[in-house]
């Protein structure tokens, strides 16, 4: 078999099989072939894109090419969600005890974050004393015994993967619906969950700015989960404005926490209702959403999710008292009020940029090495659709340096107030199923 002869049959829009997509990964990942032959390859691809079939190979061959997580001695449908990743996005924080205490186990590896905030490890570190490092019989008795439990991902997951993300990001393929997808799913493959919900964002703060393009992202997913046998489901959610309102760890950690109480903002808990629904469904524990919702539900009400929460923290060292005082998790020296300039009503917010505002403050990494302050960040008082006076606050910025001269600048410059009302945006577009 010859590298020449795969690229010019998928140059010439022709399918590729199982062995030569093999061929093609073990041998950019033991070396044996050349970046150059496979940046031909990815620019194929880019072009004449690829069958299901092609992609479920894809995947799999990157998910074999490094170690794979063995969730066997898990008792139960180990169910995992993945999200394209957004601004305020605190869903994995609620999610996590909200199914466990219908349930539902979550065995997850999760990761810090590179951007607007840190990722759900940086987020749960906010509580003192929480740590991620746990052995394999540790993680699996915390799983069977309270359902859920995080850790940090492993070093050798999807090597392949690692590789090929690293070409196309400087080859211009990195937009490749078929490589998109395969790299996601691969890394939620080898971390061994039997069942996978999707969260797929749509909007100026998340990768996919349209909600075709979202679409057309989470179908693919959708069909290479369940071509390879893991139960996968999928919604598009909106990402033009920040989800809930706390942008900052330690202050999603709050918001997380009055969300499983009942009392989160409307926007988020009604995204972990959905994508909650979905796990339940997927996870065997109901048949219907509308009766995994009102589980997920019920739950909240009673409290039970929130002292599962309490519990997890307290079983990954952390101290559970933040709970009940969330005054115990680390505290902004400043609290400094930003207001509007004219009145009105708020008819944009964009995303990303006001993502930015919270990483100028220190919320956030701009490169791998820079430190998060845990205590640091934006809460929302206002969004899209909100009738907004002049001189009220916005929102609130934890900052602790007196100077937020260039994170208010930057706030205030990407949000657009008008006479004329308008409506928030649907939070929900699509539900995707096999």
């Amino acid at each position: 078999m010859r590298m020449i002869d795969i690229i010019e049959k998928k140059r010439d829009g022709h399918e590729l099989t199982e062995q030569e997509i093999r061929f093609f990964v073990d041998g950019y990942t033991d070396g044996s072939i050349p970046d150059y032959q496979v940046s031909s390859l990815m620019m194929a691809i880019y072009f004449q894109d690829m069958t299901d079939q092609e992609r479920a190979a894809l995947t799999m061959a990157m998910v074999e090419s490094g170690d794979q997580i063995d969730l066997s001695a898990i008792e139960g449908i180990k169910v995992d969600k993945h999200s394209t990743g957004g601004v305020g996005d605190t869903t994995t924080l609620v999610l996590g005890p909200l199914v466990a205490a219908v349930g539902v186990p979550v065995a997850k590896m999760s990761g810090r974050g590179l951007g607007h905030t840190g990722g759900t490890i940086d987020k749960l570190e906010a509580i003192e004393g929480f740590h991620v490092e746990l052995t394999s019989e540790q993680f699996t008795k915390q799983v069977n015994e309270l359902k859920l439990a995080v850790i940090g991902q492993s070093g050798n997951l999807t090597p392949a993967d690692k590789k090929l993300y690293a070409l196309r990001d400087v080859t211009a393929t990195v937009s490749s619906i078929p490589l998109i997808a395969s790299s996601i799913m691969s890394k939620k493959i080898a971390a061994g969950a039997d069942a996978i919900v999707l969260d797929v964002k749509a909007g100026e703060g998340a990768f996919m700015k349209t909600i075709e393009d979202a679409e057309a992202l989470a179908t693919a997913m959708v069909r290479i989960g369940n071509n390879v046998g893991r139960n996968t489901m999928a919604i598009i959610s909106d990402m033009s404005q920040p989800l809930g309102n706390a942008i900052g760890n330690a202050l999603e950690v709050q918001e997380a926490i009055d969300t499983l109480a009942g009392k989160g903002p409307e926007d988020l808990t009604e995204l972990c209702l959905v994508l909650g629904s979905q796990m339940v469904v997927v996870g065997g524990k109901a048949d219907t959403l509308d009766e995994a919702r009102k589980m997920l539900e019920a739950v909240i009400a009673d409290g039970s999710a929130l002292q599962i929460f309490k519990d997890f923290i307290e079983w990954q060292g952390g101290n559970p008292a933040v709970v009940d005082n969330p005054e115990l998790l680390p505290q902004a020296a400043h609290q400094i009020a930003i207001e509007a300039q004219t009145s009105g009503y708020i008819t944009y917010m964009e995303a990303d940029e006001i993502g930015t505002a919270a990483m100028i403050l220190g919320a956030g990494r701009a490169t791998k090495e820079s430190e998060i302050d845990l205590a640091v960040g934006i809460v929302l008082h206002k969004k899209v659709g909100d009738r907004v006076e002049a001189g009220e606050a916005l929102a609130t910025f934890y900052a602790n340096s007196e100077d937020i001269t260039d994170a208010k600048e930057k706030f205030l410059s990407n949000i657009t107030i008008s006479e004329q009302a308008v409506e928030a945006p649907p939070l929900v577009y699509k539900i995707i199923t096999k």
